[in-house]
């Protein structure tokens, strides 16, 4: 039997195989409000077999976009939108829904990827950054603000509030962002956080903050709700963050019942080399997945399902999320399960779509109106 396409339990939430569609930023927000553009995105990769959707990065404050055009959840109206948008997965699939809860820190205010990304200035439409430190990202950029103590208490909070819109919106699932050098990254590694009070300097002082908005984030919703954090394992710089780090952050975050881990890398500096190739982050997943006893999910360059088996299959991680190649092939949990001669659920309107050679592949989902 493949165990990629076995079940799994993250908190209290049985899944039925052991892939995840990780969170991908669309920039294709108004306001923070999702669009037509979400229902399509968002609604196919709902049909794809996949157990879990996360969906993208979405900002707890308009300060805490990546860009103008990304998705927020810090008011009302995009409480509604996304409510509409999940309403829509819902009716098309059973397939369980997350939403990843972040802020951009220091990297925020820039242009869509497809514009080059640079920083947006205030005349651009941009606006002021904040930080755990006064150090911007790049040099040549506009600096962020540190935040004061005061200013971090109302940013945990507006990360609670976030966390019950998404909730009354109806996600099962609920990520912290604590990644790809973003606020909370920024906080953890010692190469953006230079603060001299008790979020920095040692390695428990810079922990601090993110365990701060996770426990704040878990008591504030209900035990049903399953919460995990995403984090970069190492900055891929000398004398910044790192594996060994990120095993102690992961065991305090068990500390504190979270329900899985999230295993990415980089992004934090320019200054970043990274050894891209398959697999090139599950080596990461696989060292904290052997530090904790919570769910490890490994994500980076996995593309071929007997690879996604063999993950699976030899303990690096307990579940694998894609991301570029779902986008490339969103049917493709479909074709994974032919290979490994699995079964994966389908719209009964598609079942008759399978190639001769792999009949029976596909299964009928549950329709929920």
């Amino acid at each position: 039997m493949s165990q990629l396409f076995s079940p799994v339990q993250l908190g209290s939430m049985q899944l039925d195989n052991r892939i995840v569609i990780a969170p991908m930023c669309q920039y294709s927000a108004q306001q923070g409000n999702a669009q037509h553009w979400h229902s399509v995105h968002l609604g196919h990769l709902a049909l794809s077999g996949a157990a879990l959707l996360i969906i993208e990065a979405t900002a707890v404050e308009p300060a805490g976009r990546i860009s103008p055009y990304d998705l927020g959840l810090w008011d009302d109206n995009n409480e509604q939108a996304l409510t509409d948008r999940i309403k829509e997965i819902r009716g098309l699939s059973d397939i369980k829904v997350g939403i990843q809860l972040g802020h951009a820190g220091r990297k925020a205010s820039t242009d869509v990827p497809w514009e080059g990304g640079e920083q947006l200035g205030p005349q651009q439409g941009g606006w002021q950054t904040v930080a755990p430190s006064a150090l911007a990202y790049a040099e040549g950029e506009n600096a962020p603000l540190a935040l004061t103590p005061s200013q971090l208490d109302a940013l945990t909070q507006k990360f609670v509030d976030s966390a019950r819109r998404a909730v009354r919106a109806g996600v099962d699932l609920i990520e912290i962002h604590a990644a790809h050098g973003y606020l909370l990254h920024q906080f953890l590694s010692p190469l953006s956080n230079q603060r001299t009070d008790q979020y920095g300097g040692s390695l428990e002082n810079r922990m601090r903050y993110p365990l701060e908005v996770f426990k704040a984030v878990k008591e504030a919703v209900d035990p049903s709700v399953v919460v995990g954090l995403r984090l970069s394992a190492t900055d891929w710089v000398a004398g910044g963050w790192d594996e060994a780090q990120s095993v102690t952050f992961c065991q305090q975050l068990e500390a504190l019942n979270c329900d899985y881990l999230h295993v990415s890398s980089g992004g934090l500096s320019p200054q970043q080399k990274i050894s891209v190739g398959p697999n090139y982050q599950v080596s990461f997943a696989n060292t904290i997945r052997q530090q904790v006893s919570i769910p490890v999910i490994a994500v980076g360059l996995i593309t071929e399902p007997q690879q996604a088996e063999d993950i699976i299959t030899d303990g690096e991680a307990d579940l694998v999320a894609l991301a570029r190649g779902i986008l490339y092939d969103p049917r493709w949990p479909w074709h994974a399960a032919a290979a490994l001669n699995a079964e994966v659920k389908a719209p009964p309107q598609y079942l008759r779509c399978e190639p001769h050679g792999v009949k029976g592949t596909l299964i009928s989902s549950e329709r929920k109106e």
